[in-house]
C-alpha cells in the first residue's frame, strides 16, 4: 500500500483510508471483521467522529491491538471547553486507546482561532498529549481557505471528487503550499458516483490527497485496496465517464451530507432530496419500496421550519428540492 506524507503532521497514511461512517449499519462482529481485514490489506488510517454513534467504539474493538501501527482522526462538533473535552474522553474510552492522531472540527461555520474557547481547549489537550494534531473538516470552500492560510490547522478534510469544480481542487495545492495535510471526503459524492475507479484514478493524479472512502462491504474494500495496488491509470475512457458525470449532475444537487438532519417532519433529507439521481443511477428497486415510497410521502408534512435550509453547506433552498424531486420520484417510481 502507497503512503502520503500527511502535511506537517509527517505521519505516512495509506492512500487508501477508512471512512468509518457505514459501519455504524454493521453488528459489532460484522464491523470487526471489515475492519480488519482492512488492516491487513494495508489501511494505516482510519476516519471516524463522535457524531457517528458507536463507529469509534467497533474502531476501538478491531484495532485496539495494532494502535501504534495506526492513524486515527476523529471528530468533535463542539465549540465550547465543556463540550470538547466531554465529547474527547468519550471518544478516548470508546477507541481504546489514550490519544488521538488528529482531532478535528467538524464542519464549524468559522474558522476557531488561538485566545478562543475552542482551539484554546484543543491547544490544551495537545499539551496534555491526548491529540496529537488539530484539523479542521469543511463543507465551505471559503471557510476551508481561511483555515488553511491561519497556519493553525495542520490537516483539512474536504470534500474532493471528479465532480469537485477547479476552486476547490485548488484547495489542494493551497494545502501544499501550506503544508497542511489533506483528507478527502465525499470521492463519490454521496454515491453518485457509481464507479469507484474513476474517482480512485482522478484522486490518485494529486499526490498530497488521502481519500477517505466510506466503505461497509468487503467486496468495496477489496476493490479500492486492489485499485491502490495496482493504480488506474486516468486513461480517455475513464475521462469520458468523468465528464458524463458531469454532465449529468450539473448545477445545484444534494451531496448527501446530512447536516440537515434531523427533520422535524421525519424526512431522510439527505437521501430524499436527491432521489431522482438515486433512482437514475443505481438499482431503483432500492428506492420503490413500501418504506421509500412512506418516507417520500413525509415531504408533504414539511412544516417549512427552516433548519434544513439553515444548516446545508452548500446554500440550496432544500424545502423547494424536496417538493421538486417528490414530483419526479411519483413519475420516476410510477406512483399514484
Amino acid at each position: 500500500m502507497q503512503t502520503t506524507r500527511l502535511g506537517r503532521t509527517n505521519l505516512q497514511a495509506s492512500r487508501c483510508s477508512f471512512g468509518a461512517i457505514p459501519i455504524q449499519r454493521l453488528s459489532e462482529a460484522e464491523a470487526v471483521k471489515l475492519l480488519r481485514r482492512a488492516y491487513d490489506l494495508g489501511v494505516t488510517l482510519f476516519d471516524t467522529a463522535r457524531g457517528y454513534t458507536d463507529s469509534e467504539a467497533k474502531i476501538g474493538a478491531a484495532l485496539s491491538s495494532v494502535r501504534d501501527k495506526i492513524i486515527i482522526t476523529t471528530k468533535t462538533p463542539s465549540l465550547t471547553r465543556a463540550g470538547i473535552l466531554r465529547d474527547i474522553e468519550t471518544s478516548l474510552a470508546g477507541l481504546k486507546t489514550d490519544y488521538i492522531d488528529v482531532y478535528q472540527f467538524h464542519n464549524p461555520g468559522t474558522v476557531p482561532a488561538p485566545g478562543g474557547e475552542a482551539y484554546e481547549t484543543m491547544t490544551e489537550l495537545k499539551k496534555a498529549g491526548k491529540i496529537r494534531f488539530i484539523g479542521i473538516t469543511n463543507h465551505s470552500r471559503e471557510v476551508a481557505e481561511r483555515a488553511v492560510r491561519t497556519g493553525n490547522y495542520d490537516t483539512l478534510q474536504f470534500p474532493f471528487s471528479p465532480l469537485s469544480s477547479p476552486e476547490e481542487m485548488a484547495l489542494a495545492a493551497l494545502c501544499r503550499e501550506n503544508d497542511v495535510g489533506v483528507l478527502a471526503m465525499k470521492a463519490l459524492s454521496g454515491g453518485l458516483i457509481t464507479k469507484a475507479v474513476t474517482s480512485f484514478a482522478f484522486l490518485w493524479q494529486v499526490e498530497n490527497i488521502i481519500p477517505i472512502w466510506g466503505i461497509q462491504h468487503v467486496w468495496e474494500l477489496e476493490e479500492l485496496c486492489g485499485y491502490a495496488e495496482n493504480p488506474p491509470a486516468l486513461t480517455e475512457e475513464l475521462l469520458a465517464l468523468i465528464e458524463k458525470d458531469r454532465r449529468d449532475l450539473a448545477g445545484s444537487f444534494c451531496r448527501g451530507c446530512g447536516y440537515c438532519l434531523p427533520c422535524p417532519a421525519g424526512i431522510p433529507i439527505n437521501m430524499a432530496a436527491r432521489i431522482s439521481l438515486l433512482l437514475g443511477r443505481s438499482n431503483p428497486a432500492l428506492y420503490t419500496t413500501p418504506e421509500w415510497r412512506a418516507n417520500m410521502a413525509k415531504i408533504e408534512n414539511c412544516t417549512n421550519c427552516g433548519h434544513c435550509k439553515a444548516h446545508c453547506p452548500y446554500g440550496l433552498d432544500t424545502p423547494e428540492l424536496l417538493k421538486s424531486e417528490l414530483v419526479k420520484y411519483r413519475v420516476l417510481a410510477k406512483d399514484e
